[in-house]
């Protein structure tokens, strides 16, 4: 009788502890956002027209706020973003679409940046529009951006928050990647969060 107590206690401690390791969510590498409304809709200009954060509902989008003449940290991030991709299955990867937003519409023409982004992914869509537009976007999703003199082989450079925003399939922000994280971890998460 005592040991088949003691068999049912640890069937249960066993049970307990398969489940927590079996259904527990995974350590995240970017940082978790519980917003409790869904994210600001804009529409800026792309080379083949107005977009939309809309147009993409039912779908991941990335957002990515940079720009073309940016030495270093616009295109590893772009380029980490398009490794994710390509590592991931096509239907995960077809879920998933990356918008930069340029924040230098002086030289970042929607045809530059169709010709820019291309270079990391096929399906990343480059947009941008008035500095306005800009400005009340930034705003909104807490980028900061500022010109400032560069060397005169590059002209102005821009300083500029580089985070990458995930926003879900209902249009909320989920999620908050920092400058540096790898395309694994990019990989990782955003599979763990096409299961959900």
């Amino acid at each position: 009788m005592k040991t088949k107590i003691l068999l049912s206690i640890l069937v249960i401690i066993l049970g307990l502890a398969a489940g927590y390791y079996f259904f527990r969510q995974p350590a995240l590498h970017g940082t978790i956002i519980q917003s409790p409304e869904p994210s600001f809709d804009f529409t800026l200009t792309s080379v083949n027209g107005d977009v939309s954060l809309s147009d993409f509902r039912g779908r991941y989008v990335l957002i990515y706020f940079g720009y073309i003449f940016c030495p270093d940290i616009c295109p590893a991030t772009l380029a980490n973003v398009g490794q994710a991709l390509r590592s991931m299955s096509d239907s995960q990867a077809e879920d998933i679409q990356l918008l930069m937003i340029s924040l230098d519409p002086e030289r970042d023409t929607p045809e530059k940046l169709a010709e820019y982004v291309a270079h990391f992914h096929p399906s990343f869509i480059g947009i941008t529009g008035s500095q306005e537009q800009l400005a009340a976007v930034t705003s909104l999703y807490g980028i900061f951006y500022e010109k400032h003199v560069g060397s005169a082989a590059s002209g102005y450079l821009i300083d500029h928050t580089a985070t990458l925003l995930v926003i879900d399939r209902e249009g909320y922000l989920k999620l908050v990647f920092p400058f540096g994280v790898t395309s694994k971890d990019i990989a990782d998460d955003l599979k763990y969060m096409l299961k959900q």
